[in-house]
């Protein structure tokens, strides 16, 4: 279902936010894969508007709208029990 989503993700116009809007619905990973692809494709453009032709700036962004480029909160710990 993953590649079927994908593909459905990269059908869109090259126009400013195209891509992104049709990015909104998939899953993490997928988010990452379709990211890269528009890059290779020369399609994808960073929030300013340029194409992006920096490898590393597709990598961030393809991060970021995934959410993996969040630091993850540290675990609460339990509170410990007191025995009487």
């Amino acid at each position: 279902m993953s590649k079927e989503s994908v593909k459905k993700a990269m059908k869109h116009p090259d126009k400013l936010g195209a891509g992104a809007a049709k990015r909104k619905s998939l899953k993490p990973k997928d988010k990452v894969e379709t990211v890269m692809k528009e890059y290779k494709r020369g399609t994808l453009h960073s929030g300013s508007g340029p194409i992006v032709h920096n490898p590393k700036q597709a990598i961030a962004i393809a991060l970021s709208e995934a959410g993996k480029s969040k630091p993850k909160p540290k675990p609460k710990h339990p509170k410990t029990k007191t025995v009487k």
